[in-house]
């Protein structure tokens, strides 16, 4: 055999062991690509079921909001509407108390001085008309309106 041939003979060896080589990964590669198509089908049929339950949930959590929404703007109606009616309530009520209270402490605090004896009702004329004039003055307080100037400068001076 010559060295011609010997070479020839070591190519032809080494390109059987080269094809059968390549044989064997082609096999195996085609049993991977057969699980792997077995496997995305059965990917796609459980994935199908579950994107759809996850659109109906979708819906159902858009027609909750959208009722928790309607609730909020009624409670919120409903607070105003409470507000308003405490406000109304108040300003009725509340300044007609208030001067009620005012009277009635007044008029305890008289009747406990003339009981006492210090409350003695003066006998000068300059005097009593001294205290007419600031009765007359507290009854315009007490009647004036509330928000004018002239009533925020009466209650920063009586403190």
């Amino acid at each position: 055999m010559s060295v011609g041939e010997l070479a020839g003979l070591l190519v032809a060896v080494f390109w059987a062991v080269l094809v059968t080589l390549l044989a064997v990964v082609l096999v195996r590669l085609s049993k991977v690509l057969r699980e792997a198509t077995v496997l995305v089908a059965a990917v796609t049929e459980q994935a199908v079921p579950l994107l759809q339950d996850a659109n109906a949930a979708v819906r159902s959590a858009h027609e909750q909001l959208e009722r928790v929404d309607e609730i909020t703007a009624n409670v919120q109606d409903a607070a105003a509407d409470a507000k308003a009616l405490s406000s109304t309530v108040a300003a009725t009520l509340g300044g007609p108390l208030v001067k009620v209270a005012a009277f009635s402490y007044g008029v305890r605090k008289a009747v406990a001085r003339q009981r006492d004896g210090s409350l003695a009702v003066p006998q000068q004329a300059g005097e009593r008309e001294e205290l007419a004039r600031m009765i007359r003055a507290e009854v315009r307080a007490q009647t004036a309106p509330r928000g004018g100037l002239l009533a925020r400068v009466r209650r920063a001076v009586r403190g």
